[in-house]
């Protein structure tokens, strides 16, 4: 080790603090890699009143959750050597208010359901106690079962319709009826001493749009490196609902720089959360090459990538192979984030590229999900969408 690196590697030990003595000896600054240690190095030790996982409180659940620090968690998983990661995971535990949390399940149980803090703490999930595991898991149950709620109904409602568009059975079912229709075509029906909609005629969906030869293919593609903690857990609710949906073929995979095929299990959210190991480096494109076997039908496949595009691997082979896929017909999706306000981090270069491609590439609150899938499956322009993050990043 030559004079040069000895000194970047003692100004990463003395920590931020120490840059001004550093430079004023001449020394090389740190490389890009190093620089990223620094940054989540002190993100963890130089913690200040905002800096910790939890702010405004000094303690376990005395405030929000803190997503830069968890983006900084999953950095250290690609940065360092398992042994030094488990080092500094543990010192995160003890630094940032989290071994309360962690180490006294009854805690964890009262606190109000968090999408931040719970990303957080499937960052450490390897720290957790066994005698808080199941406490961990109730609190992300909590989690999972309050977003479901938000979203299900109305992912069903926007996929069954819009799959099923001007398709209509005269055979009766309560499964298959089409609300917007029977609706919107028995406004005159009105009735005003009920104050409701008596209707003449219901619409029912036709059941053969759930025969195999009629089926769509749903491939969601999930980043499972650390600054995408909140997306994973949207991504997991979402996964889960439409893998439900007898019309629909589900596959869900998750990569970092190795690739995680999820799609079994997809009957529970919190099972399938536990498997995804939050942190560490991204293959995008090599996650996609995988996907692309499951396109039987490009027309009828719909395909979400969801990531920040920090690709640490072949980034001219990812945007080819979005590229044929798209002009295989296959319909391509490019979620920079999948998670409520806030402006998101990701690779902008690598966006900027993939929408000059005429792929939607934009993030998206987990309310707008139903609107997004209806108008996916049917077809439809999602500049709307693109419009609303344009905002989003002013």
């Amino acid at each position: 080790m030559d004079a040069d690196a000895k000194i970047r590697r003692w100004r990463l030990i003395l920590g931020q603090e120490s840059q001004s003595r550093f430079g004023k000896m001449g020394n090389e600054p740190l490389t890009k890699e190093q620089d990223l240690m620094d940054q989540a190095l002190a993100a963890i030790y130089n913690r200040t009143e905002n800096g910790g996982f939890l702010v405004q409180g000094g303690g376990a659940g005395g405030g929000a959750s803190n997503p830069q620090i968890t983006r900084w968690l999953g950095d250290v998983r690609k940065l360092f050597d398992k042994e030094l990661v488990t080092v500094i995971q543990s010192d995160a535990v003890n630094r940032c208010g989290l071994k309360q949390l962690l180490f006294e399940p009854e805690l964890l149980e009262n606190l109000e359901p968090d999408v931040g803090l719970a990303s957080t703490i499937m960052l450490l999930k390897e720290q957790i106690p066994k005698r808080s595991k199941d406490s961990v898991r109730r609190y992300i149950r909590k989690i999972v079962e309050e977003i479901n709620k938000l979203l299900e109904q109305d992912i069903r409602r926007a996929v069954t319709a819009s799959i099923n568009k001007r398709k209509h059975s005269p055979i009766p079912s309560a499964a298959a009826l089409d609300f917007k229709t029977t609706i919107s075509r028995n406004l005159k029906h009105y009735n005003k001493s009920l104050k409701t909609i008596v209707p003449e005629h219901y619409y029912f969906f036709d059941r053969t749009s759930t025969s195999a030869a009629n089926k769509w293919t749903v491939i969601l593609d999930i980043d499972q490196s650390g600054s995408m903690g909140e997306s994973v857990i949207y991504s997991s609710v979402m996964s889960c609902i439409l893998a439900s949906m007898a019309s629909l073929r589900t596959r869900v995979v998750a990569f970092d720089t190795n690739i995680v095929d999820l799609t079994e299990k997809c009957e529970d959210p919190v099972d399938l959360l536990f498997g995804f190991q939050l942190g560490g480096g991204t293959n995008i494109e090599q996650s996609v090459a995988y996907c692309e076997k499951y396109v039987e039908n490009p027309s009828k496949t719909l395909f979400f990538l969801i990531s920040d595009l920090e690709e640490g691997g072949n980034r001219a082979g990812l945007l080819r192979r979005l590229e044929e896929m798209k002009a295989d017909g296959v319909m391509v999706i490019c979620l920079l984030a999948l998670a409520d306000g806030g402006k998101p981090y990701y690779d902008t270069q690598m966006a900027n590229r993939i929408a000059g491609m005429g792929i939607p590439c934009f993030a998206c609150s987990p309310e707008k999900l139903p609107e997004l899938l209806e108008r996916a499956f049917a077809g439809q322009d999602l500049a709307a969408f693109e419009k609303e993050f344009e905002k989003r990043k002013r």
